[in-house]
């Protein structure tokens, strides 16, 4: 099991969240961004740079992505791609993409988008702050919890399979898959 994460959106204080739950778990967490971003670092924390294209962090972390890791993404058709993959996903609100609301929540994206294309304004998302970051911890530790129960080693059997990161940078170069 790792956590994936879309990092050229995530907030600092999710990203946070993210890493201290990697090192108290000891779960390799991969941060996939076309820059560097800031304060990902630690043992268990990897920096994934990807090239400068439209979707290149995307189709990374697709590729990185297996059956019981634990991804977070505001991208819905990402989050569809993970999900079919067999990943727990869920955004930086703590709210969770499962098979069974994954259409209807790509339906409202493409409706919103549908109305901005036709210069109709759509409502933007709320400020992100405490609130919003206690519902994200709340439900990424349940879906790490679940997630660990599952792989049946509460997460470090992958960890010691894939190898301990040391601050690690890798770069994606790979085209979709």
């Amino acid at each position: 099991m790792n956590i994936l994460v879309d990092a050229d959106s995530c907030p600092a204080g999710t990203r946070r969240v993210i890493l201290k739950a990697a090192e108290k778990r000891r779960i390799k967490a991969f941060f996939a961004a076309n820059r560097a971003i800031p304060e990902v670092e630690g043992d268990f924390a990897m920096m994934v740079l990807c090239p400068e294209r439209d979707g290149s962090a995307d189709d990374c972390i697709a590729a990185l992505a297996e059956q019981g890791d634990v991804a977070v993404t505001r991208d819905v058709p990402l989050a569809e791609r993970l999900i079919r993959k067999g990943a727990s996903v869920l955004d930086d609100r703590g709210g969770v993409f499962t098979p069974d609301n994954i259409r209807a929540r790509l339906s409202v994206r493409d409706f919103k988008i549908g109305l901005a294309l036709n210069g109709t304004a759509i409502e933007r998302t709320a400020n992100y702050g405490r609130r919003e970051l206690k519902l994200f911890a709340d439900s990424f530790d349940r879906l790490l919890t679940a997630a660990s129960r599952a792989a049946g080693d509460g997460g470090t059997e992958s960890f010691q399979r894939r190898g301990r990161p040391q601050r690690e940078r890798m770069n994606f170069e790979a085209g979709p898959e």
